[in-house]
């Protein structure tokens, strides 16, 4: 890895960790689940916003934006830390999660700031999304490309599965696919609700080129961001092996931080361990 390299993901690593502290905070104050959710996908959310993407701030509308959807929509509170530190709107709305009358649902809704592309959280949806709106880039001769993050236990929904037959019948390699694989769900781990393996090969088999990367070591997660499409005229799908709760001890890999959310103490104590 050059030097340049190498500091961008340090870089993106700080950054990682303040979109961390954002997260466990937001959720001390409104008392929303999903923190655990939250903190696995933000490493995954800062390459692409600070790496990766072609993306304007100043100008959402930009036809020639990258585009991303977050269909694990319950994430939201890291989507929102995300834009914030991007510069898509102030970092004081972030007090506006989840609260009432607060401007940032608990589920990422379009229109509610900017940056936002769909409404998202009914799971099992982003990538139909995902697909037509590559596709219609593919129409237009648009070079821009659609990155959907999905949940692991989202992936047991046949429209997910619908919608990658479609992508991979269509030559969508303007789309691509990184699942947030932490391998835990709602009501228990992955395998033991409906087991995804061999989840590669799944992919794979739906017509689509798959590659596996630690969702948390941010050089390799850049590196293979940057290199898609991985073949030309194929979809990508990037299974990336991530913790629920990543950052925080006692939530690391714990079922209970799906829908718990910290209280002070633990607070005070998420917040050290991410100084």
């Amino acid at each position: 890895m050059t030097k340049l390299k190498a500091c961008l993901a340090g870089k993106c690593l700080s950054l990682a960790k303040q979109i961390r502290r954002e997260i466990v905070s937001m959720h001390a104050v409104s008392r929303n689940s999903h923190v655990g959710s939250s903190l696995s996908v933000a490493d995954i959310l800062v390459a692409l916003y600070f790496c990766v993407m072609k993306t304007n701030a100043n100008n959402c509308g930009d036809k020639k934006r990258d585009r991303l959807l977050l269909s694990k929509g319950h994430a939201s509170s890291a989507l929102y830390a995300v834009l914030a530190k991007r510069g898509f709107f102030p970092k004081k709305l972030l007090s506006d999660y989840c609260v009432d009358r607060g401007k940032l649902p608990g589920h990422a809704t379009i229109n509610c700031v900017p940056g936002v592309e769909v409404s998202t959280g009914s799971l099992g949806h982003g990538l139909s999304i995902g697909a037509g709106l590559a596709l219609a880039a593919k129409h237009d001769k648009n070079k821009s490309r659609v990155f959907v993050i999905l949940s692991d236990g989202e992936c047991q929904e046949g429209s997910v599965w619908e919608a990658a037959m479609f992508a991979s019948q269509h030559k969508l390699d303007n789309l691509i696919s990184v699942i947030d694989y932490n391998k835990l769900q709602g009501f228990g781990k992955t395998k033991d609700v409906v087991g995804l393996e061999p989840f590669g090969k799944k992919w794979a088999a739906f017509g689509w080129q798959v590659k596996e990367v630690d969702g948390h070591d941010m050089a390799k997660i850049i590196k293979i961001l940057e290199s898609v499409p991985f073949v030309v005229k194929k979809p990508s799908v990037i299974i990336a092996h991530t913790v629920k709760g990543k950052g925080v001890s006692f939530m690391e890999d714990s079922l209970a931080w799906h829908y718990k959310s910290p209280g002070p103490d633990e607070l005070k104590i998420a917040l050290r361990e991410l100084a």
